[in-house]
C-alpha cells in the first residue's frame, strides 16, 4: 500500500519561505513557531500549518538523517 503524505498548498510554502528569511527565530518546535506569528495570520489554520511546516523545514535541514519522502519539495522550498 503507498501512502501519501500531507500536500500543502503553494501558498503555505511560499509564505514559510518568506518568513524564514525574515527577522524572526524560528526553530524545530510548533508551539514556538506558531506563537512567534501570533495574531499575524488570517486564520487560526492558515497559521499552525505554516507553524507546522516551518518546523518540519526546520527539523530537515538540522537532521539530514531525518526521511522524507518529499525532499525534492523542501529543497525547493529552501534553494
Amino acid at each position: 500500500m503507498i501512502e501519501m503524505g500531507r500536500i500543502k498548498s503553494t501558498m503555505i510554502k511560499r509564505a514559510a519561505k518568506q518568513l524564514l528569511d525574515g527577522e524572526h527565530t524560528f526553530n524545530s518546535e510548533f508551539n514556538h513557531n506558531k506563537k512567534l506569528l501570533g495574531s499575524t495570520m488570517p486564520s487560526k489554520s492558515v497559521r499552525n500549518k505554516i507553524a507546522g511546516y516551518l518546523a518540519r523545514i526546520i527539523r530537515v535541514k538540522d537532521n539530514p538523517k531525518v526521511k522524507v519522502k518529499k525532499e525534492v519539495q523542501i529543497e525547493e522550498v529552501l534553494a
